[in-house]
């Protein structure tokens, strides 16, 4: 790999019966943390050679489980660093409604990228060829290729 990579974890987002609480102070804690991170990146002077990207491979459900929501589909995503094209949304956003065009049942969203998709854009920036792509994402052979990288890296 020609990059350095860190993972850092924030949990306590997998909260059915809480989500109306304890969301909206899970992304403040997150919103914050990552301007204080672009920020210090900046007075390095580093800044445009690190990308940060959130990753999950679920989202919540438009109905309700009694208490909060389920483990749904589709899900919003952000990228940041000098390395990204910022500034734009990648994908169409869904019609958010419960038995709209892209409810797929019980509130799911169905949504226009993948995060098959949006992997392979971030393998690529880390230097993984078109060909072995399919070895760090496996499931990137189910779309076009053409569809591979979304264009959001420079």
């Amino acid at each position: 790999a020609k990059r350095q990579v860190f993972f850092v974890s924030l949990g306590g987002f997998d909260n059915h019966d809480s989500i109306l609480t304890d969301h909206p102070t899970l992304m403040t804690r997150l919103g914050v943390a990552m301007r204080y991170f672009h920020d210090v990146l900046a007075e390095l002077g580093v800044l445009d050679r690190v990308t940060a990207f959130t990753g999950s491979d679920f989202g919540r459900t438009l109905t309700s489980n009694a208490n909060g929501s389920d483990h749904g589909w589709g899900s919003m995503h952000f990228v940041m660093g000098g390395a990204v094209r910022g500034q734009n949304f990648y994908g169409t956003p869904p019609a958010i409604a419960n038995n709209g065009p892209d409810d797929v049942g019980q509130g799911r969203l169905l949504p226009t990228l993948s995060v098959d998709q949006y992997a392979a854009t971030l393998a690529t920036w880390f230097g993984v060829s078109n060909g072995n792509l399919s070895t760090v994402v496996p499931n990137i052979n189910n779309y076009n290729p053409s569809t591979w990288n979304i264009g959001f890296m420079n």
